[in-house]
């Protein structure tokens, strides 16, 4: 598959390099130009089997491939942002930040990387950096998945237990993606905490039509069905949490009737 790949994008490459007939660059600059695209367009094909390999839980082999990436184009700045990934998962933070910090020192401007470098430093709880991570990957107005970051943001907010700035940024990430899985659920539960149940029960809702259920969800379920005196979804979500998670923390409250 690898070698099916390269020779694939050699193929493209070289159908795409013609140039016109009266363009006086020398050759030896059409050569180092053609060199830097196959090194490029190496570096982006071992990224993206990385990438692959990463959803996989393939760690090692998807370490393997950057390091492919970076030996044909060590300027590459996904792989080094891909490999930050791939550390973050192993718990291995200081290559992780060391990477994520490269493939920012080479493409300041992409905002994903600025998302999955704030992701990372949310997770450690340094709150603040990763919230101006986040910040900056917003004020790329080219960015095609804001809602990501937005989303992101809100968690972090939570952790910091900022409830006004995660209810804004959640809010913001459904402007952008109505069917923002996440920052519906958690929008839902801001909402009923504050007694808003009708708005909680209509984003619950959504998220069901979009996402599989969570012990969080069906217990956020079960609760609004209380609330509002709806017996028969409170049975339907009580059952569902009970076959589907078992041995969950929200489980365990429902069959104590713990409520609140």
């Amino acid at each position: 598959m690898k070698n099916q790949l390269a020779l694939l994008a050699l193929l493209t490459l070289a159908g795409c390099a013609q140039q016109p007939a009266n363009n006086a660059t020398p050759a030896s600059q059409q050569t180092s130009t053609a060199n830097t695209s196959d090194e490029t367009n190496r570096a982006r094909i071992h990224t993206e089997l990385a990438a692959d390999y990463f959803t996989r839980t393939q760690y090692a082999i998807a370490l393997e491939e950057l390091r492919d990436a970076l030996s044909s184009n060590n300027r590459y700045a996904p792989a080094y942002n891909m490999m930050g990934l791939v550390y973050m998962e192993l718990k291995e933070d200081k290559p992780a930040e060391d990477n994520f910090l490269r493939a920012i020192a080479l493409a300041p401007g992409e905002s994903e990387t600025r998302n999955n470098y704030g992701w990372f430093l949310c997770t450690r709880n340094r709150i603040s950096e990763a919230l101006t991570q986040f910040n900056i990957a917003l004020t790329n107005p080219l960015y095609p998945s804001p809602e990501r970051a937005l989303t992101n943001a809100g968690i972090c907010s939570l952790k910091a237990n900022d409830m006004s700035a995660a209810q804004g940024y959640f809010e913001r990430a459904l402007k952008f993606q109505p069917n923002q899985a996440q920052a519906l659920a958690q929008l839902a539960t801001l909402y009923y905490q504050q007694g808003r149940y009708t708005e909680s029960k209509t984003l619950l809702a959504r998220y069901f039509e979009v996402s599989q259920p969570t012990a969080a969800t069906l217990w956020l379920g079960v609760r609004l069905a209380r609330q509002t005196g709806n017996r028969d979804d409170e049975a339907s979500y009580g059952f569902q949490l009970r076959k589907r998670f078992a041995d969950a923390p929200e489980t365990r409250l429902l069959m104590n009737g713990q409520y609140q």
